[in-house]
C-alpha cells in the first residue's frame, strides 16, 4: 500500500511539474512576442524623424501637424509594456495620418522620391507590426486560458503567473473602425 501511495505522489508531483513547464513555455512565448513587437516599434519611430524632416521642407508652416507628430512618437518611444504601448502607438498613428494627409496639398512632396519611399517603408513596418500584435495577442490568449483552466487555476497564482493584457485599439482607432470609410471621386 505504501508503495501505491508513494506512486500516487510521484505521478502528482510529475503532472505538476509539467504543468508548471508548460505555464513558464506560454509566458516565454508571450515574453518573445512581445520583444517582437518591440523591434517593429522601435523600426516604426526610427522612421518617423526622416519622414517628418522630408515633410518639413516641403510643409515648414504646418508646424503644429509636425509637432503633433514627434510629440507623439516621443510618447510612443516612453511606453512601457503592452497597455500604455497601445494608447502611444494609438495616438502615434493618429498623427501620421495627419501627416500624411499632408502630402495631399503638397503635390511636390507627393512626389518626392524620398518622401515616398519612407511611406512605403513605414507601410512594410507597419505590415509587420500588425502580424506581430496578431501573434502577440493570440500568445496572450493561449497564455491566460492556460493559467486559467483548471487544475492550473488551483496554483498558477500562487506560482507567480498572473494574467496578461493584450495590445488593444485605443479609444480613437476603435472608434475609427465602427465608421465605414467614405471614398470620394
Amino acid at each position: 500500500m505504501e508503495w501505491v501511495l508513494l506512486g500516487l505522489v510521484v505521478l502528482l508531483l510529475l503532472w505538476l511539474v509539467v504543468i508548471y513547464n508548460r505555464l513558464v513555455s506560454l509566458r516565454q512565448s508571450v515574453a518573445q512576442a512581445w520583444a517582437d513587437i518591440e523591434v517593429q516599434l522601435k523600426q516604426r519611430h526610427d522612421l518617423i524623424p526622416n519622414l517628418v524632416e522630408t515633410v518639413k521642407g516641403y510643409a515648414a508652416h504646418e508646424s503644429g501637424t509636425l509637432e503633433a507628430v514627434i510629440a507623439a512618437r516621443n510618447s510612443a518611444v516612453r511606453a512601457q509594456g503592452p497597455e500604455q504601448a497601445s494608447a502611444a502607438e494609438g495616438q502615434l498613428g493618429a498623427a501620421l495620418s495627419r501627416l500624411f494627409a499632408l502630402s495631399e496639398a503638397y503635390p511636390d512632396l507627393k512626389a518626392n522620391t524620398n518622401f515616398l519611399s519612407l511611406q512605403s517603408e513605414l507601410s512594410n513596418v507597419e505590415n509587420t507590426l500588425a502580424a506581430a500584435r496578431r501573434f502577440f495577442n493570440n500568445s496572450v490568449a493561449e497564455y491566460n486560458a492556460s493559467i486559467q483552466s483548471i487544475p492550473a487555476v488551483f496554483f498558477a497564482g500562487s506560482l507567480g503567473f498572473g494574467p496578461k493584457g493584450f495590445f488593444e485599439l485605443d479609444e480613437a482607432e476603435r472608434a475609427a473602425t465602427k465608421n465605414a470609410p467614405q471614398v470620394k471621386f
